[in-house]
């Protein structure tokens, strides 16, 4: 009797293992491919579109023109969040999931095939814009729901190793993205904005097949399913969620705002170095270098969440990514190759990868299962809007004065204080059994 019971309990073990390498596994590819299109938009935004999409005159307006497409996204992100969010936490993890793979992919594609400025006039620009919300709708939820289905899935005690698989693969993406550039940045600049920019974009169908099909196999977490079976699910888990958990939207709101460090250093330092003759390729490589380290390294930073905690390693990462910012611009501001590449890797894949890696584990366990989706969607966008914009305001503060680098660091330097002040407010939940994880849903 004890005998079958073992191996009944050894089977049970074996099963949710496989069902959460499988959740791990739909987290990477999604990230890839939700970080692969966002990041061929930076890149393509910093060296690309104010050339071919906008008229002609100073160059400095038609980068800030450029970059504000690339935050628009953000504004249609909390959109998302908040429509995505409620699906996910009414129908389900897996269909909301794939519903904003599908949407993603599809906008991303069709840019590549839009006419430039010179062809359609302003139709151009406001093609752009209308494809670059629909990116933002579906990244909204995206992280979010793939965090929450791989916390949902994980074993007891690797909560943060399995939820930073979307980490990875969100590294995985901005390797993908830098790659593809590496050739369209090696033609001659007539080929480069006539057509060759267009490639990366149409490259993004491999990665959304392979992903959509991983996703269409999951099944739901059981902790969700079992709350859907029981009729406990809530009608409108947004409103639910501002009721029973408002401190905790508040404390993922402030811990989002980490995010503004790589979205500072992939668009706005791109830009930034190539304006004082560093070549893009170049950074491109030095972006590929930090990415491929992190992907390794960033499980390695939840697994040591889950045995001594979220909040040390999430804050440590942070004012290590706001004191080292400095020395990056610095660095890239005397055009030191050598060091460029130290700096960046021991940003991207060490002091951000600390940070980065934990919250989709610590973001989702701070709000009961009816409305995790909702709550972590929603908050986390709170820090990426404000992160969106920020190469738009580092342009315009930085002007055209090259030296004058200091105003970026400071942007990012503060962003980092006010996550900071989240991970102090918030609970640490390592600990925490599933069942018991975010306030009783009155």
């Amino acid at each position: 009797m004890t005998n079958t019971a073992t191996g009944a309990g050894i089977g049970a073990e074996q099963r949710q293992l496989k069902r959460a390498k499988k959740a791990a596994l739909a987290a990477f590819l999604g990230g890839a491919l939700e970080y692969y299109d966002f990041f061929i938009y930076a890149t393509a935004a910093s060296l690309i579109f104010s050339k071919i999409f906008f008229p002609a005159g100073d160059p400095t307006i038609a980068l800030l023109a450029s970059f504000a497409t690339f935050g628009v996204a953000y504004v249609a992100r909390p959109f998302g969040a908040v429509v995505f969010g409620h699906l996910g936490d009414k129908i389900g993890r897996k269909n909301t999931l794939v519903l904003t793979l599908v949407l993603m992919g599809s906008a991303t594609f069709l840019i590549g095939a839009l006419p430039d400025f010179n062809t359609a006039g302003y139709w151009a620009p406001a093609l752009l814009v209308l494809l670059r919300l629909m990116q933002g709708l579906s990244a909204g939820a995206e992280t979010a729901g793939a965090s929450a289905l791989s916390t949902e899935e994980a074993p007891e005690g690797r909560r943060g190793f399995f939820a930073s698989f979307a980490m990875s693969g969100i590294s995985a993406g901005i390797v993908l993205a830098s790659l593809a550039f590496l050739p369209v940045a090696a033609m001659s600049e007539a080929d480069r904005l006539a057509w060759g920019w267009r490639i990366p974009f149409w490259l993004s169908l491999v990665v959304l097949v392979v992903a959509y099909l991983v996703r269409r196999s999951l099944e739901e977490p059981e902790v969700f399913e079992e709350k859907h079976d029981h009729g406990e699910l809530v009608k409108l888990p947004f409103v639910k969620m501002f009721k029973t958990h408002p401190a905790q939207f508040f404390q993922v709101a402030l811990m989002s705002f980490e995010t503004v460090t790589n979205t500072f250093m992939q668009s706005f330092g791109l830009a930034y170095a190539v304006s004082v003759g560093v070549p893009a390729s170049t950074m491109l490589w030095v972006s590929i270098l930090g990415n491929v380290i992190a992907i390794a390294t960033q499980p390695l930073m939840a697994w040591l969440s889950d045995k001594y905690g979220r909040r040390p390693i999430f804050i440590s990462g942070v004012l290590g990514s706001g004191a080292m910012i400095f020395v990056y611009f610095s660095v890239i501001s005397t055009g030191n190759i050598p060091m460029i590449f130290l700096t960046s890797t021991l940003i991207t894949a060490g002091t951000y990868a600390m940070s980065n890696a934990i919250y989709p584990a610590w973001f989702s366990e701070l709000f009961n299962v009816k409305v995790r989706y909702s709550g972590m969607a929603i908050g986390l966008q709170i820090g990426i809007l404000c992160a969106g914009f920020t190469p738009l305001l580092g342009t315009a503060l930085v002007g055209a004065e090259k030296a004058n680098w200091g105003p970026a660091a400071w942007i990012v330097a503060a962003s980092s204080l006010l996550a900071v002040a989240g991970a102090f407010w918030a609970r640490e939940t390592s600990k925490t059994p599933l069942r018991q994880l975010g306030n009783p849903v009155r």
